[in-house]
Formats: structure tokens, C-alpha cells, sequence
């Protein structure tokens, strides 16, 4: 195994649990730790990607940032996979909706993510790679979902490399049945996979893209802990 700490994470070896829930926002992961863990501690500062270590219902857990965008979250869990022996990476995020069933407050959990990103070029793979969920930790999503009722779409979401752009193409991912958007969960799935190793992505609809509709500060604070509830269950 490499040596660690790596130039983006100041943790030793043994600081980090083997599965770490992540958000994009170093505060919301602040949030996480104070909310569901008990005897967290802070094991990593670094660049502010806020990190923390604790218990939730007896079981170890991390806790961390990941930033925004595919190059952000590739650098960060392909460190936790390669290099600090992580084995499940949760991601819980927010995400536009373009579908007409999946509302603002509702959860998407990534059964697949589509890409516009050249991400996958770095495998020279002879054709197109899709990057997927681990299916125990998918199932176990669904399953948390239903017991609490929780409204949610299981599919395909499209991680995209720009959030202003000319021209998104909409339609098109609409067309082959994309639930919603963000920015992250393709370079995540690629990462579990060339590691061998269990990646999830739940994220809760902030904004209908199609509807026009969006969610208030308030309800943004009341109700992403949905997809929190869902990704602790999975520890």
C-alpha cells in the first residue's frame, strides 16, 4: 500500500474507516458527523476537505468531503480505495431532476451513471464502460427507502463535467430514460471498479430542470437528510 498521508488527505493509516460517506460540501459532511456520529474525530483538514471518524449505532465510520466535479471526487476516492484500504464509498448529493415523476425532496439512487466526462479514456478499454452501483448496497438502499417511506426512482444518472453550459442536450438523456443530473457519481462507480471495490450514489432532487422548480434554503435543510438516513442505514 502506498504511503500515506497523500498531498490531498492528512490522515494515517488506521484514521479512516473502511466505509466512508461522502458529500461534495465539506459542511454538510460537518453537519453528518455532528448529527449521526458519536466520538467523531477529525482527521483531515486539508484544502478544508473536512473529514471525521466515529461510530453510528456501534459501527465505525468516515465521514468526508469529496468537492465538486469529477476531478474532484477521482483524486479523493481513488485515494481512499488505493491508498487508506477503503472498501465502500457512499455518495449522498444533491442533483437536478429530468424526470417528470422525480420531484424536488425526492431521492435518485444511481443505479447507473452516464457521462459527458473523458474519465474512462485513462482504462484504454476497447469500447464504452458502464459504470455502475454495487447491487447489496443498491438493494440495501431501496430497501431503507421503502421501510421509511421515502419517495425515490432507482436508474441512470448523467455526471456531468460542466454545470453552466451551452448547450446540455436534455432531451437526448431524457430520450434513453436519465432520471437526473450531477457531477460526480461516474468518476465514483470507476473508481470502486478498477479497485474492486462498492460505491453507492443517493442524491435528493434540489432542482426540476424540466418543472422549473427548485427547493428553499429551509426545505434544503430539512429534508436532504433523507438521503443521509438511507446511506447511514448501509454501514
Amino acid at each position: 500500500m502506498s504511503k500515506t498521508p497523500t498531498p490531498h488527505i492528512g490522515a494515517k493509516l488506521g484514521d479512516i474507516a473502511e466505509t466512508v460517506i461522502m458529500a461534495g460540501d465539506p459542511l454538510r459532511v460537518k453537519f453528518m458527523a455532528e448529527r449521526y456520529l458519536t466520538d467523531a474525530v477529525c482527521f483531515n483538514q486539508v484544502r478544508g476537505m473536512l473529514g471525521y471518524t466515529g461510530t453510528y449505532q456501534g459501527k465505525r465510520v468516515s465521514v468526508m468531503g469529496h468537492g465538486m466535479g469529477i476531478p474532484s471526487i477521482g483524486i479523493y476516492t481513488y485515494e481512499l480505495y488505493n491508498f487508506y484500504g477503503v472498501k465502500s464509498i457512499i455518495r449522498v448529493g444533491s442533483a437536478g431532476s429530468i424526470n417528470n415523476d422525480l420531484n424536488v425532496g425526492d431521492l435518485a439512487i444511481a443505479m447507473g451513471a452516464c457521462t459527458n466526462s473523458s474519465y474512462a479514456d485513462q482504462y484504454e478499454l476497447a469500447g464504452t464502460f458502464a459504470p455502475i452501483a454495487d447491487f447489496d448496497l443498491l438493494r440495501g438502499a431501496v430497501e431503507e427507502c421503502e421501510r421509511l417511506g421515502y419517495k425515490y426512482k432507482v436508474g441512470n444518472v448523467m455526471s456531468s463535467d460542466t454545470f453552466y453550459t451551452e448547450n446540455a442536450h436534455n432531451e437526448k438523456w431524457i430520450a434513453m430514460g436519465v432520471l437526473a443530473v450531477e457531477m460526480e457519481i461516474a468518476a465514483l462507480y470507476m473508481n470502486a471498479a478498477r479497485s474492486g471495490n462498492r460505491a453507492l450514489g443517493i442524491c435528493t432532487i434540489s432542482d426540476h430542470i424540466l418543472k422549473g422548480d427548485s427547493a428553499s434554503a429551509e426545505e434544503r435543510q430539512t429534508t436532504f437528510t433523507k438521503m443521509m438516513d438511507v446511506a447511514f442505514s448501509l454501514v
